[in-house]
């Protein structure tokens, strides 16, 4: 048996190793704490993507040209000024850019509207 012949026979048992195993399921805190950071960052994608730092009080933030501060604040003070139809367009745009193999608490906080943010933060506080 040649090289290159074991290098396949090695490959195939390998491949053939893993069938029917799964990548073990994400605890519960380890996803929302992954949920709970993606969405801080889609927060401040948004801020960015509808330039709500040029009418921002923070002066960081205008000077640098960017949100600074914190987003989530700052989103909910701005989102009445965007039309909807620029919030889906951004949302479009940033879910095309997302990655395919991205996890699953990232896909699920990219995925909200601006507004949903803070509609599913009243429902879970009402139902505590």
């Amino acid at each position: 048996m040649d090289e290159n012949e074991l290098a396949q026979r090695v490959a195939v048992s390998l491949a053939l190793s893993k069938v029917g195993k799964r990548k073990p399921k994400l605890r519960a805190a380890d996803y929302a704490v992954r949920f709970a950071l993606e969405k801080i960052a889609q927060q401040r994608r948004y801020c960015d993507a509808f330039a709500l730092w040029r009418t921002c009080r923070r002066k960081s933030c205008r000077r640098r040209g960017a949100c600074s501060g914190d987003a989530a604040d700052c989103l909910r003070r701005g989102l009445g000024r965007v039309p909807r139809h620029i919030q889906w367009r951004v949302r479009q745009d940033i879910l095309k850019s997302t990655p395919r193999n991205i996890g699953a608490p990232e896909r699920k906080a990219r995925q909200y509207m601006p507004g949903d943010f803070y509609k599913r933060d009243t429902k879970e506080e009402a139902a505590r």
